[in-house]
């Protein structure tokens, strides 16, 4: 059960969870960057939650695990029970899948993480490994009965037609995510856009929605279309139950209460009216290189933390 929550704060519905969590969550990726060190990550944390952030975003793979260990040291002290906290893994196998949960709850200090995602669904072969027999989301189901994990969602951020087969392949097993992260920002709007293809399907299903990459790691606002705040508010007027956003320093924390203060719902004019300041810059996928380039793909440098292919596809191969 989560603390009391804050006027300076919105706090919506995840999906049909019937988890009530903070509009703005806490990206993980920042907190355990090197030049954040690890008292002021802690600090960013903390003051977070005390002023009524209460989802907090972090993954197996951030930072060598630093996020998540500087994490878990600033929700000690009576401060996990005031969060919703997730994180995502790599592995495909469930062996991997298995192994990495359990090094994420040692790291986070706890005995159960809230939402576990299957991290960086990119290709179109991830949904079937991750729902093979011996794949990845049989070792988050067996997690989730062993009280480790409550939840199960995952993200990606390259194609949204890889995220629809995601879906499809989870209901082939009869499977629904609880929540599925994914771009949303005033680019995505205009090229291959996450927001008008799979949104609505969630919206569908009544599946969580965590926005990411609102300021697109800031590279959004190197086009000098948009501001920052423009950028959040666009993202909070989407059907999001989260935005995640990254927090890495004080004044960053502040910006991100300032787009929820200064937040009114806009309609479809207002809305089209931002979008058309980025509709040139976001054409071909300039400034949104998670989209056009290998660089945010960290599974893609590290393909050994997906874990071994299933054993009965590695047998039809030729010796």
């Amino acid at each position: 059960m989560l603390g009391s929550t804050s006027s300076e704060m919105l706090y919506r519905e995840l999906g049909s969870t019937g988890e009530r969590v903070s509009a703005i969550g806490l990206g993980g990726w920042h907190i355990g960057l090197k030049y954040v060190d690890e008292e002021l990550g802690i600090r960013i944390v903390r003051a977070a939650i005390d002023r009524g952030i209460t989802f907090m975003d972090n993954s197996w793979d951030y930072n060598d695990g630093a996020s998540e260990t500087r994490m878990g040291k600033a929700l000690r002290d009576g401060y996990r029970d005031k969060v919703f906290l997730m994180t995502k893994i790599d592995g495909r196998s469930k062996q991997a899948a298995a192994r990495q949960i359990d090094e994420s709850l040692q790291r986070l200090q706890v005995d159960c993480i809230d939402l576990v995602q299957h991290h960086e669904i990119i290709r179109f072969e991830d949904p079937h490994r991750v729902f093979d027999e011996e794949g990845a989301n049989a070792a988050l189901i067996e997690a989730r009965q062993a009280g480790k994990l409550r939840y199960i969602g995952f993200t990606g951020h390259k194609d949204p037609y890889i995220h629809l087969h995601m879906l499809q392949v989870a209901a082939e097993h009869k499977f629904k995510f609880d929540a599925v992260q994914l771009p949303i920002n005033v680019m995505d709007a205009h090229y291959r856009s996450f927001t008008k293809l799979v949104v609505p399907e969630l919206v569908k299903q009544n599946i969580g929605i965590l926005g990411m990459k609102s300021l697109g790691n800031g590279i959004i606002l190197r086009s000098n279309t948009v501001t920052a705040i423009e950028c959040l508010h666009y993202a909070l007027n989407q059907p999001t139950s989260v935005v995640v956003t990254g927090i890495d320093s004080m004044e960053i924390l502040d910006q991100a209460f300032e787009a929820v203060r200064t937040f009114q719902p806009m309609n479809d004019e207002e809305e089209q009216a931002l979008l058309a300041k980025t509709a040139l810059s976001a054409s071909r996928g300039e400034f949104e290189p998670f989209k056009t380039s290998s660089i945010f793909d960290g599974t893609a440098q590290n393909p050994d933390w997906l874990g071994e292919e299933p054993q009965r596809l590695q047998q039809l191969m030729p010796t």
